[in-house]
């Protein structure tokens, strides 16, 4: 008679939990980068602002913005800031796509139970704020046409924060963040794709479809070459524009062919290489352009007491404050809750709750959404845009104190992640179960051990000398007449 072995208990996974070493590494180079590029965003962005604001610099801000450039022939005939919403973007979702890909074959992504909380904990988000701004203009009789403003995480800027703060994230919550984000781009993408399409031009449609599948051959043969890639890649996005479907779509499409996964003999896969070379461009040039010709709107007291009173403005600002908050947080735990994982040890509800705040930074994305929205009504794409940096601003402050209040446990955390008493260059919490580890430190403490002794038995023979010094002169003294 066969007898069933009894199961061996799974154990309960952690929601959080300590990443691989590879994936610990990218995410750090990768936030490394975003974070200088969300400085420079922060910069433009206040750039913007004070160059659109200022009496004696609004006149050339509204025409250097406005000047057109490009071969009309083509239909390329753009302003200023048209090429930067719908150019120098493409190139940030370039980078977006790759970094999707790269999550989908070798990221958080590639197993479902792990990609299970940041996907639905970004869906929450994403839903909770458009929620949360039509349920603000059905009852104040507003436009729904901005539902998706109010979506979109921008991680440079929420990165840049963090750095402008001086806050630590513990590498769990900011792999989370990076995630996230790469999630919340995916969903924006498809959202710019299917609501923001109107008319269709189906030969410049197909003539794009054309050049991505030369793409994707030129990609299989192996072929190398930016004097290849990059001709073709503006021929691409020149015939997505004319389309009618947004030309970043073209971006996200060529970044999501390149092959994230490595071969034999490879340290790094193309994907990764192409993702770290382009993405200082889009961090450090191609966004922060996009915000310095896309944030510069009038501030007034008046135009903020408008964001307020507004139920276009209002959903905006609450969708990303309100709505992004409950979204994430609502979202991760009823991931956690019907999963039955568990948050790490070190982490708390708290933690979680902070990091859903910060997600409610939106710039980027949020801005460009708020110009196809109401794309042919200045002003109020103006006074959506004056929100979105409002509700991002308010989200900033509120993020800004959890967070600080949590700063001292971060930091404990940041450096138990970082030390690596061995000096191999591997922190020490990934060599814990490596015999090889120990043998290193029994060898590093018993130098240390010897040192100690060492130092100990010259106090102790110069405490010797001193006390038969002190004895010996006792003796003469004593020896001495009366």
């Amino acid at each position: 008679m066969v007898t069933d072995r009894p199961r061996t208990p799974r154990a309960p996974r952690k929601a959080f939990g300590r990443l691989s070493l590879p994936e610990r590494n990218f995410v750090a180079d990768a936030l490394r980068t975003e974070t200088v590029g969300g400085v420079l965003l922060l910069l433009a962005a206040i750039a913007a602002l004070v160059w659109a604001n200022v009496p004696a610099l609004h006149t050339s801000y509204e025409r250097v913005s406005h000047f057109h450039l490009g071969p009309a022939a083509l239909g390329l005939d753009l302003s200023v800031a048209h090429w930067a919403a719908d150019g120098l973007l493409a190139v940030f979702f370039f980078v977006a796509g790759i970094e999707l890909k790269r999550e989908l074959v070798a990221g958080d992504l590639k197993d479902p139970r792990a990609a299970a909380l940041p996907v639905v904990a970004a869906l929450c988000g994403m839903v909770a704020p458009a929620a949360v701004y039509a349920l603000t203009n059905l009852t104040g009789g507003g436009s729904l046409g901005g539902w998706a403003v109010p979506t979109a995480t921008d991680i440079a800027f929420a990165l840049a924060v963090l750095a402008v703060i001086g806050t630590s994230l513990p590498s769990a919550l900011r792999a989370f963040l990076l995630t996230l984000a790469v999630v919340d781009d995916l969903f924006a993408i498809l959202i710019i794709a299917v609501f923001f399409t109107d008319n269709l031009n189906f030969a410049a449609l197909g003539g794009a479809f054309a050049g991505l599948a030369v793409f994707w051959l030129l990609l299989r043969k192996g072929v190398r070459g930016w004097y290849v890639y990059v001709p073709l890649a503006l021929v691409i996005w020149a015939l997505m524009y004319n389309s009618g479907v947004h030309a970043t779509i073209a971006g996200v499409a060529m970044g999501l062919m390149l092959r994230c996964s490595t071969r034999e003999g490879e340290e790094h896969s193309p994907g990764e290489r192409i993702e770290h070379l382009v993405r200082p461009l889009s961090a450090g040039l191609a966004v922060p352009l996009f915000a310095l010709f896309s944030a510069g709107v009038s501030v007034s007291g008046g135009a903020l007491a408008d964001v307020f009173t507004r139920p276009e403005t209002l959903g905006v600002v609450l969708g990303l404050v309100v709505g992004k908050t409950v979204g994430i947080f609502g979202g991760t735990w009823l991931t956690t809750r019907f999963t039955r994982a568990s948050l790490s040890d070190d982490l708390a509800w708290a933690d979680v709750f902070a990091l859903a705040t910060l997600a409610g930074i939106g710039f980027t994305v949020s801005l460009l959404i708020g110009e196809l929205a109401f794309d042919g009504d200045a002003t109020l794409t103006d006074e959506v845009k004056a929100a979105v940096l409002t509700g991002s601003l308010i989200a900033t402050l509120i993020a800004t104190v959890l967070l600080k209040v949590r700063n001292a446990k971060y930091r404990r955390m940041c450096a138990d992640e970082e030390r690596d008493d061995d000096l191999d260059g591997i922190p020490d919490v990934y060599e814990e179960g490596d015999p090889a580890y120990h043998l290193r430190m029994a060898a590093i403490l018993e130098r240390k051990a010897a040192e100690h002794r060492a130092v100990a038995a010259r106090q102790e023979a110069e405490r010797a000398g001193r006390s038969a010094e002190v004895q010996g002169g006792a003796g003469e003294q004593n020896d001495s007449p009366a």
